[in-house]
């Protein structure tokens, strides 16, 4: 039986988010029974330190912790990875050196949800994912230009994600409000949300002020195409 392995955990919340998004996206691609979902196994592990923090000099490497998750993935065979977290892509090189399976960008398959014809497009990450420049090198390869916020802005960006993380949805939506604002005072239409806490946030929100493209829901759908297509859902 071929496994999907989720390197989760960062933060909980977020995880939960995109397991269940894969099991709705599946669901929508016609499984009607138990035996027609793909098998996940989902290492939730929170204890991996702060991926942000590290990235900017200001915390512990969580490379170890996150070299010790794809040790256990490997120790269990799966077949391919995904892990709900933006900034843990920092070190995506790393980890793919270390893993069996291929595993998926997340950055990546948001970027590539973007509407065609779009020029420009907000950044909505965590001050770590935005100082490495990760979702501004593939939007310019994409010919989009990345729109980065303030300071001001990040400021809302990053109250919206400890929000979140802290379970506190309803503060984490009136953060993502301003910060969405701001990005529309200077003629933003679309934003990728390049942290998985932050579409937890925007389902608090009557009407986005832009087009929110998010990484959760993207990789989620790369994670089900890639295993729907190998026929991982059908029992053998």
């Amino acid at each position: 039986m071929a496994l999907i392995g989720i390197l989760g955990g960062m933060g909980p919340l977020a995880t939960v988010d995109f397991f269940e998004r894969v099991i709705e996206l599946t669901s929508a691609a016609g499984a009607s029974c138990d035996q027609q979902h793909l098998p996940l196994l989902l290492a939730n592990l929170p204890h991996i330190p702060d991926r942000s923090t590290a990235i900017l000099a200001e915390g512990e490497d969580p490379l170890p912790a996150l070299l010790d998750g794809i040790d256990m993935l490997n120790r269990t065979g799966v077949e391919l990875i995904a892990i709900p977290c933006n900034s843990a892509h920092y070190w995506y090189d790393a980890m793919c050196k270390r893993s069996r399976a291929p595993i998926l960008h997340i950055a990546e398959a948001c970027v590539a949800a973007i509407p065609h014809g779009t020029r420009r497009a907000a950044v909505l990450a965590t001050g770590g994912t935005l100082a490495s420049g990760l979702y501004q090198r593939i939007l310019e390869r994409s010919d989009i230009e990345p729109i980065v916020p303030s300071g001001a802005t990040q400021e809302h960006i990053d109250a919206c994600i400890q929000a979140v993380k802290a379970g506190d949805l309803d503060a984490s939506a009136v953060q993502l409000e301003a910060a969405l604002a701001a990005f529309a005072a200077r003629g933003c239409r679309a934003a990728v949300m390049g942290c998985t806490e932050i579409p937890l946030a925007a389902r608090r929100l009557a009407a986005p002020s832009l087009q929110l493209i998010d990484s959760t829901l993207e990789l989620a759908r790369a994670t089900v195409s890639y295993g729907l297509a190998r026929g991982w859902n059908i029992r053998r």
